[in-house]
């Protein structure tokens, strides 16, 4: 009995700080969120009104927040299909395949991850120059001395401009998570399948995918949260929101009310809808991808 009272006092004693810490960093900010969502404050002064839910009210009838809300679903949907599959299929040739210089390859692919936002958008930046960026002048060649593309001065192009240096910096990072799970697949399970007949596809969706599932399950959460987090970073480094809010994403639309126009109330009512929003689309992906487990 004393033991049991030590050990769990011991235990209580180790989880006690980071609770507090969690506390103190996470459930009271968010609280602090909801309700400083429902004053008009511009940030800077002592003088709040109380609003109810006129900030929203506000939100909801604003083309802004619709044009910023368009674009942060784009980028999830684009850059979480498109670097799933490209993770999926580089773990499954780097894991499987036996290709002279492997470990070059994953150091390469995963460069981009330890790469500040800066520096990529810097890159990416340069690349999309339409005078002297390495994209144009490549194109030149095909297109002849036709007038340059504005990557990221279009208003229909720079979305898409800023998914493509999204999804060069995420590859590396998930591909590491996939080849960690793939490495734990016995490679009895493919011999028997090779004995059988089935090709390397088939073993790919047959054995491969349904027994690193679990993983796939909890790295397409992270997706949605890392690229609301990470579209904010590469549209506020590359293009500011431009052009005419076309890059625009929920939480530089967000950044730009609350601490540039001084509407930290309104600002704060975008939160909630970012918050309320990431927690629905996590339940639903994570009821949507549930299977049951495939253990070997």
């Amino acid at each position: 009995m004393k033991n049991r009272k030590k050990k769990t006092g011991f235990i209580a004693l180790c989880v006690t700080p980071a609770i507090v810490l969690f506390i103190i960093f996470m459930i009271i900010p968010t609280i602090d969120v909801f309700r400083m969502s429902m004053y008009k404050w511009g940030g800077y002064t002592a003088d709040k009104t109380f609003v109810g839910m006129e900030n929203f009210s506000k939100l909801f009838t604003n083309p802004k927040f619709y044009q910023a809300f368009q674009n942060s679903i784009l980028l999830i949907v684009i850059v979480t299909l498109v670097t799933f599959c490209l993770a999926l299929v580089f773990a499954a040739i780097l894991s499987r395949e036996k290709i002279k210089g492997q470990n070059f390859f994953r150091i390469v692919f995963y460069i981009p991850n330890i790469l500040s936002v800066v520096v990529i958008s810097a890159i990416f930046s340069a690349i999309y120059d339409p005078n002297q960026g390495l994209l144009n002048s490549f194109l030149s060649l095909f297109r002849g001395e036709a007038d340059p593309i504005l990557w990221l001065g279009g208003q229909k192009l720079v979305i898409y401009s800023v998914t493509i240096a999204m999804i060069w910096q995420a590859v590396g990072y998930y591909m590491v998570m996939y080849m960690a799970s793939m490495a734990n697949v016995p490679d009895s399970l493919y011999e028997s399948a090779a004995l059988e007949g089935a090709g390397r596809i088939s073993q790919f969706f047959s054995i491969t995918l349904p027994l690193v599932w679990t993983n796939i399950r909890t790295t397409l959460t992270f997706f949605i949260i890392s690229t609301i987090n990470m579209s904010f970073l590469m549209v506020k480094a590359m293009t500011n929101g431009g052009p005419d809010g076309a890059s625009s994403v929920f939480l530089s639309y967000m950044y730009q009310e609350a601490y540039t126009n001084s509407s930290y109330g309104y600002g704060m009512a975008i939160g909630v809808m970012v918050f309320l929003f990431s927690f629905a689309l996590a339940g639903v992906l994570n009821a949507v991808t549930k299977r049951e487990e495939i253990e070997f």
